[in-house]
């Protein structure tokens, strides 16, 4: 099973569970934590081969459906019907996925830097890794990839600690992480079709500029579909200004819960 910190706060109270991104691990979250224990109860998960979820092993053919599960077996070892969900970069995939396999398990989603579709340049960071993960070591393809998706000085905190935490994996894992993205484009566009009717938050930062645009067009097209822009942003968000993120997300859950009753 995933590595995972519950804080329960009320039983009466609503679940958040928030997923990480690519290297990351559930510390990720660490400017979150303080105003969001004071509203719900959390959940915080490792994935697989991050953190202390690093001896998770993977299995010939296993896809992000199979990360998704794992989330949820997490929610059922906890006897927990459902949560709210909010994720970073590619934890924005994850939940993604868990909203179309176990769309009954999710009050609402938020997605942090969402990736929903790969342009001409991430496509080729992509092909670069995917030719080179075999034999520059992980931590230079790594810092580079970091640095290209957040390159502004006002990102450096964000980018030194996804660093920080990738670090902590091996190369074994990185390459398999990375192996899932080479058919991201088809399963993101699945993803894009239906949304099962759950509450969706994007919330990006307004310098987010490889993943920015794809996810303000998918709005404009999907009124039932809500959106925020965090000014001087980069893609991870919700560390480089915590303070909106967290105001605009507890907003949300708040205001989803009272449209819910």
């Amino acid at each position: 099973m995933l590595y995972y910190r519950e804080y329960l706060k009320d039983p009466s109270l609503e679940w958040v569970t928030f997923i990480h991104g690519a290297g990351g691990n559930s510390n990720t979250w660490f400017k979150q934590m303080k105003e969001y224990k004071k509203h719900f109860n959390v959940l915080l998960i490792d994935l697989r081969g991050h953190g202390k979820s690093s001896e998770i092993t993977w299995n010939k053919g296993d896809t992000f459906v199979d990360v998704a599960t794992e989330v949820i077996h997490i929610l059922d070892h906890l006897k927990l019907r459902s949560s709210h969900f909010i994720g970073i970069s590619l934890g924005t995939i994850i939940i993604q996925t868990i909203a179309q396999k176990y769309p009954e398990r999710m009050d609402s989603m938020i997605l942090g830097g969402a990736i929903i579709k790969l342009n001409i340049r991430t496509k080729f960071l992509i092909t670069l890794g995917d030719i080179s993960k075999y034999f520059i070591p992980y931590m230079w393809l790594y810092r580079f990839l970091a640095w290209i998706i957040m390159p502004k000085s006002n990102h450096l905190e964000s980018r030194v600690a996804f660093v920080n935490q990738a670090k902590k994996m091996c190369q074994k894992e990185f390459i398999r992480w990375f192996t899932l993205t080479k058919a991201l484009n088809p399963l993101l566009n699945r993803l894009q079709n239906n949304f099962n009717e759950i509450p969706t938050l994007f919330v990006m930062g307004e310098e987010d500029y490889l993943f920015l645009p794809s996810v303000k067009k998918l709005v404009e097209e999907n009124q039932t579909l809500s959106f925020r822009c965090i000014k001087d942003s980069g893609h991870v968000c919700n560390i480089d200004q915590p303070k909106q993120f967290n105001e605009v997300t507890i907003g949300y859950i708040y205001e989803t819960c009272k449209t819910r009753a």
